[in-house]
């Protein structure tokens, strides 16, 4: 897959640039994924099975050699990813041209954050200490996660490698989102919490386009609930964090 443009502006709340080198993710999810819904939406994939057939965008490093100069000034920090998985768990061509970008926003200087459903690889502790690495996890409940996130790397195994990191003095951080009501699956939200402690940022969000949501009694009551009890964690374990938009509303 060849493209023209591949650095651009985000409009997500708390990204400024991204890259998003890989059309498709193997994980699956089905919250649902809204980068899915777009991309089939827009004609950019036929289906969910071809979705789940990532395709690298083979000029990638050719197109930011260019781009990144012209950007450099106005760049504070680039993301990966926000519509696939820069980490995808059984795809090592995914990673190795990640870390090949990854190794071309160091050379230049800029703050790079990534999330993943898969394995941070142990080769991030190589770059500047400036970088965010990230896991998202909204769950421990494996029964969940094959139903969800039914191709992605398991709990334990992706908490790990987060956690290898942060030995390695690297900056971590959780995307706690989209979190889930009761009545997908029950847990407590502290025991996750306490999971990631060791964490320097978390950010929480709830779910959105699932009737199961509207479904369950008080649901907004339950993130208001939710997302006081991030805050007080963050504030007591001196962690970062951010709450997306639409999650905490007065009623």
């Amino acid at each position: 897959m060849i493209r023209k443009t591949l650095l651009y502006k985000t409009g997500v709340e708390y990204g400024d640039y991204t890259i998003n080198h890989v059309l498709g993710c193997s994980h699956g999810c089905t919250y649902p994924c809204y980068a899915f819904m777009m991309a089939r939406r827009f004609g950019r994939v036929k289906d969910y099975n071809d979705w789940l057939q990532p395709r690298l965008v083979e000029n990638a490093i050719d197109l930011l050699k260019k781009e990144i100069p012209k950007k450099q000034k106005s760049i504070k920090s680039v993301h990966l990813c926000f519509t696939t998985d820069p980490f995808m768990y059984g795809h090592p061509e995914v990673t190795e041209l990640s870390l090949e970008i990854i190794k071309l926003l160091d050379h230049y200087g800029i703050k790079c954050t990534a999330l993943t459903k898969g394995v941070l690889p142990s080769e991030l502790s190589k770059f500047d200490r400036k970088h965010e690495w990230g896991i998202s996890l909204v769950s421990f409940d494996e029964d969940f996660r094959k139903q969800y996130e039914p191709f992605s790397i398991d709990y334990p195994t992706r908490l790990a490698s987060m956690k290898s990191l942060h030995d390695l003095d690297c900056k971590t951080w959780v995307s706690i989102e989209p979190y889930p009501t009761p009545n997908i699956v029950e847990q407590d939200l502290r025991s996750l919490l306490s999971q990631v402690s060791f964490t320097d940022r978390i950010i929480f969000g709830r779910l959105h386009y699932n009737k199961l949501v509207s479904a369950f009694p008080g649901y907004q009551n339950f993130y208001n609930n939710a997302g006081e009890t991030v805050i007080a964690f963050c504030k007591e374990h001196d962690i970062d964090y951010h709450i997306k938009a639409r999650t905490l509303i007065d009623l």
